[in-house]
């Protein structure tokens, strides 16, 4: 998703990524590189991963392995490179595979079945491959359109609250989006318009978006910090689009990581423009330390780990018994009615979708 790494950008500071390496006297099973008998456990990520340190430590000293970090990219780069490497994976568990590109991965063999410990905890709207237990539900995120608060009040207009809104006069040459096929959030926000619209319906909505003077970036990074006002990178480039497609968490990172705090956030989210991401974590097929794979897949979906992971990686824990952290429910709540579409129905028609995106919008 991709989800997370935008706090970094939004407000110009970096999050912490974690590589644990082991102790500086590996034990006498320890292979160094991962295998039957490891105390190593290799996780493979996008680039976005983040924990807190004594999460981590608390969890190792608890197994008895040590976690090493590998980071891949984007997630459509991750989970490409880990179909490549399948036969041979860089290591035992990928996380940030999400259901834009699940089937991918699922028809690719790129799992074994494991059924995690705690998955009863897991709410049941997460478990997209309940049936074989291939990947494990870890986090999910809401694509939505945020607005910038000031200028609609500066305007006396009211923000729009739903796609059908997006295309109105009032809100010409207001919209910056990311590119459906070199972006995460993009293409989440054209799976969003193809589940409200159909098959039929959301290439003439893109029509009435780009006579309506949308305007289409590479990527988030582009489109958050450099095109959109309301963030604090858009702010100090005197951009001039009010509304972007971002993340419901976007306004309680604008508060987090500014300033001095602000007693409300400056941007809002448009809540009926939301898609739904969720993201998985799966054992790869060929691991090398499939036992200590379990162990970390277990620890992703505990209860300390789930209540971590919002302020790190600014998405949403789908374990039951996690607390969300206040600054999400007062500044970003998860939409309550995001459109969602079946795994399988992306994968059939994604390229597709991408394809006539593409030409109809940007040609």
């Amino acid at each position: 998703m991709h989800i997370k790494t935008f706090v970094a950008a939004a407000v110009g500071l970096g999050l912490v990524t974690l590589s644990a390496c082991g102790s500086d006297s590996a034990s006498d099973t320890d292979t160094g590189s991962g295998g039957k008998g490891s105390r190593t456990v290799t996780l493979v990520s996008h680039s976005s991963w983040a924990v807190s340190e004594d999460v981590l430590a608390a969890f190792e000293k608890q197994s008895g392995y040590q976690v090493k970090v590998l980071e891949d990219g984007d997630a459509g780069q991750a989970v490409n490179k880990a179909v490549l490497t399948k036969d041979n994976p860089q290591g035992d568990v990928f996380f940030g595979v999400d259901n834009t590109l699940l089937s991918r991965a699922l028809d690719n063999g790129l799992f074994q079945p494991y059924e995690a410990k705690g998955l009863d905890q897991v709410g049941a709207e997460y478990q997209l491959d309940k049936d074989e237990h291939r990947v494990t539900p870890v986090d999910f995120g809401d694509i939505c359109v945020n607005y910038d608060k000031q200028y609609f009040a500066d305007h006396k207009l009211a923000p729009p609250a739903t796609l059908d809104d997006l295309t109105e006069p009032a809100y010409k040459n207001l919209l910056v989006t990311e590119n459906a096929s070199t972006s995460s959030p993009g293409l989440g926000f054209l799976l969003g318009t193809a589940a409200k619209y159909g098959d039929d319906g959301w290439q003439d909505y893109w029509k009435k978006l780009k006579a309506n003077g949308v305007k289409v970036v590479d990527g988030w990074e582009q489109a958050y910090n450099e095109e959109f006002s309301g963030s604090a990178g858009g702010k100090k480039a005197r951009a001039d689009r009010p509304l972007v497609v971002s993340y419901a968490s976007s306004p309680p990172a604008e508060v987090i990581f500014a300033d001095p705090k602000p007693k409300t956030a400056p941007t809002g989210v448009a809540s009926g423009t939301c898609f739904r991401q969720i993201e998985f974590a799966g054992l790869l097929s060929n691991a090398k330390n499939a036992e200590g794979g379990k162990a970390l897949i277990d620890f992703l979906i505990s209860k300390r780990f789930q209540e971590d992971m919002p302020l790190n990686m600014f998405v949403y824990p789908v374990t039951e018994a996690a607390k969300v952290p206040a600054e999400f429910t007062q500044y970003g709540p998860a939409a309550k009615s995001p459109e969602t579409m079946d795994p399988a129905k992306i994968a059939e028609h994604r390229d597709e979708w991408v394809t006539s995106w593409t030409s109809l919008v940007l040609k």
